[in-house]
């Protein structure tokens, strides 16, 4: 199972307990932030992109969306977003925790968006469609491995 996976990989850090499993579904945004009782946009969800023979991770706040001219700008090529088969295959977690922790070979690099930025600790999957952690943005960065940051979303910010 992937969340085992995901448990097995936090022992490294002696933070496994810290994932909490929920008896209800937290596979979308939505339902992850009332499984929690927080807001939405701090769901930190894991969107999987096509990247020559394998995957690029891009982690983005429950918020945002993916402004393909930014993501071209950043990446040199179109977002072109996985099929569910292809992120079970290529990321080894199924669509609904889909996490970038204890990850396949095949994904080549994580991003963190910016908008993530916006707060102090974040809630994304951790390998099942029940599952999360509360991690900071640099435990974020730290444990998910991550390439660096990218400024590849819109529909977060606020407009003056």
């Amino acid at each position: 199972m992937s969340i085992d996976r995901v448990k097995d990989y936090f022992r490294q850090w002696n933070i496994e307990d810290r994932i909490q499993e929920f008896s209800t579904s937290s596979a979308t945004v939505a339902l992850a932030a009332q499984a929690l009782g927080v807001a939405e946009q701090r769901i930190a969800k894991t969107l999987s992109f096509q990247s020559g023979e394998g995957c690029i991770l891009v982690v983005a706040a429950g918020d945002a969306k993916i402004d393909n001219s930014r993501f071209k700008a950043s990446f040199g090529m179109k977002a072109k977003m996985l099929s569910p088969d292809e992120v079970s295959r290529l990321v080894g977690h199924d669509i609904g925790g889909v996490c970038p922790f204890a990850v396949n070979d095949t994904v080549e690099a994580i991003y963190l968006d910016e908008s993530l930025r916006r707060f102090d600790t974040v809630y994304p999957a951790c390998g099942s469609a029940s599952s999360a952690i509360r991690l900071s943005c640099d435990e974020l960065e730290k444990y998910a491995h991550a390439a660096g940051w990218v400024d590849v979303c819109k529909g977060w910010r606020q407009e003056a």
